[in-house]
């Protein structure tokens, strides 16, 4: 076996690391305030403790019925009268409460696990979701739906566990070495106590050797299922380039590296339950063999014999199950930990203390001397200032990497400027609140990505609680009603996996159905039809002209076509501002915009 190297440095930091996780754990199990969940509690530990003596007394009774059969009357008393019989009823009966005791704890503890899960699981999920652009863009979605997945499981584990197997096997391993030190003698409790010893170094020991194991193969599981969901997700480029075979050859190299992970680990194993048996099996032989000379020397009855063996019996069944319990627990604060550090990850975009609802009073725009960078050793944006007016269009071109889709995080607040300040009437949408700037703007992205879910959940997304004919107003206005009328089954039609289903030039308008259900008074438009073949863009773009109506409308665009009758241009390369003015205006400038129009005219030329 491959020795897991421990230090004093390494050892009191994963200890640490557990009790600050415990710690974590403690109010979903005692939360304050909730009196009904810490009674629930309180009651669950009276069953557990009621469970455990009857357990203790069982043998007891099992050792009378033998002795009385045998001949030899030494039970108490008030049992003698029940007899060979009754008593072995009587060893029953504590056999039946026992069990029921313990079902009766489960029955009341679980209401409280399971709240306590309900409770992580929506805290982790609105804290995800809280989480900036930039955190998502570099996480891995399949690996953190697993950390969660296992992070929520190791909870359920801890809670039900620690509280109902650890605790419960320390009172009855206490409980049996005082009944054998009482009704036997010293060397009889000692012996028991040194099997317990050894046997619980040897599973630590193994156990923490198991872990990191046991780690590696938790992380070649999370690489596997992202591959996957990676190439499940993107069905439709792996077709385009026929590479089927590389996606299976992928995903095949990263299953190999788990197996060898996951044959680790049941072998380890393997191990660690021959030990376990081992040690048992040792201490149970010395136990009886003992009881078995003092027999033949009179000095103990053959209840006595069998008492003992029971007595041993009983706690090797709670000390086979620790080394299971122990080594899931020792995974679950793994697990937690994990999805911990995750809920400790701060939110990089949050709101300033007394922000203010945003008051949107025309919808003016301003970006004044704006900076930005991704990495603060590339700036995007240099000084970049730009006034959009109340219920006016302005459209952002220029070549990629010159900043436009910049803007609109910007402007959305996915980030905040490094420099200089991006207003709304005035208003640095740093001071006021997330959730009025979001929901005074509406956007329209270069690809509408739809839930899967049906054509009528997809648009009603605009609007927490629409009605069914405010959906179907906002579908006529975006020309696609009669389109999902034409569906077997209207609105309830299912648009599948990102909305895969659908076309590109449906899905947008779907997209422009939902905005247009928001109602926002600011419509960012980010190259909302670039995606589309030429027929579909003209089609649509009637929709996004009369959506932008009476609205403050950025549009970033690539296909300068589809903006030429805009209020204003503004031309940005390399994250500065170049020319600003109206269609006309910049292509008698014969400047920046006139080069990228005349491009664009010989590229569309060459095509047809």
């Amino acid at each position: 076996m491959r020795r897991l190297e421990k230090t004093a440095a390494n050892l009191n930091g994963e200890q640490m690391q557990a009790m600050r996780t415990i710690k974590k754990v403690a109010p979903y199990l005692w939360p304050p305030g909730e009196a009904w969940v810490k009674r629930r509690v309180v009651i669950s530990l009276i069953m557990l403790v009621a469970a455990k003596l009857i357990a203790i007394a069982t043998p007891l009774f099992y050792k009378w019925a033998v002795d009385h059969l045998g001949g030899t009357f030494s039970a108490p008393a008030m049992f003698l009268a029940l007899g060979a019989v009754g008593l072995t009823i009587a060893y029953g009966m504590t056999r039946i409460l026992s069990t029921l005791f313990q079902q009766l704890r489960d029955v009341i503890f679980t209401r409280v696990g399971q709240r306590a899960l309900r409770k992580l699981a929506i805290e982790t999920f609105e804290h995800i979701h809280q989480l900036s652009m930039r955190y998502h863009i570099t996480r891995k979605t399949g690996g953190l739906s697993r950390i969660i997945e296992r992070g929520v499981k190791g909870v359920d584990f801890l809670l039900r566990f620690l509280l109902f197997s650890i605790g419960p096997l320390v009172l009855e391993l206490l409980l049996v070495l005082g009944i054998l030190f009482f009704l036997f003698d010293v060397w009889y409790m000692l012996v028991v106590l040194v099997t317990i010893i050894i046997y619980v170094w040897f599973t630590f020991s193994v156990t923490e050797w198991r872990v990191k194991v046991r780690k590696e193969m938790n992380d070649q599981d999370t690489d596997a299922n992202q591959k996957a969901i990676d190439s499940l997700l993107n069905y439709e480029t792996v077709k385009y380039f026929g590479a089927e075979e590389r996606e299976a050859r992928r995903y095949d190299v990263a299953m190999a590296k788990y197996e060898e992970a996951a044959v680790l680990t049941n072998n380890s194993l393997a191990y660690l339950n021959s030990g376990q048996a081992l040690i048992i099996t040792l201490g149970l032989i010395i136990v009886m063999v003992m009881a078995a000379i003092q027999v033949d020397a009179g000095t103990l009855t053959v209840g006595d014999f069998v008492m003992v063996n029971a007595y041993m019996i009983q706690i090797t069944i709670p000390l086979n199950f620790l080394g299971t319990v122990y080594r899931e627990i020792r995974q679950a604060l793994v697990d937690m930990s994990a999805m911990f550090t995750l809920l400790e990850q701060p939110a990089e975009i949050t709101d300033k203390p007394g922000a203010r609802p945003l008051k949107v009073t025309g919808g003016e725009i301003e970006l004044k001397a704006v900076h930005f960078g991704y990495d603060p050793e590339r700036e995007i944006l240099k000084g970049v200032s730009i006034k959009v007016p109340a219920g006016q269009t302005v459209a952002i071109v220029g070549s990629s990497g010159s900043g436009k889709s910049t803007i609109g995080r910007l402007l959305f607040r996915f980030y905040d400027v490094t420099g200089g300040a991006l207003t709304i009437d005035g208003q640095d949408v740093r001071d006021v609140t997330m959730r009025s700037l979001h929901d005074s703007i509406g956007v329209v992205p270069q690809d509408t990505v739809l839930f899967n879910d049906t054509v009528g959940y997809n648009i009603a997304y605009g609007k927490d609680g629409a009605t069914k004919a405010e959906i179907e107003e906002s579908a006529r206005a975006a020309s696609i009603h009669d389109f999902i009328m034409s569906l077997p089954k209207g609105y309830e039609t299912q648009v599948g996996e990102r909305g895969l289903k659908l076309s590109g030039g449906e899905k947008q308008r779907v997209g422009i159905a939902r905005t247009l259900l928001k109602n926002p008074p600011i419509l960012l438009l980010d190259e909302a039809t670039s995606a589309l073949d030429t027929e579909t863009e003209m089609g649509i773009q009637a929709e996004l002209k009369a959506m932008g109506q009476g609205r403050t409308v950025i549009t970033i665009a690539h296909r300068l076509s589809t903006i030429a009758d805009a209020d204003r241009i503004v031309v940005l390369e390399d994250g500065v501002v170049v020319e600003e003015g109206s269609h006309d205006a910049l292509l008698s400038r014969e400047g920046r915009y006139w080069h990228l129009w005349n491009r664009q005219a010989s590229e569309e030329e060459l095509a047809a």
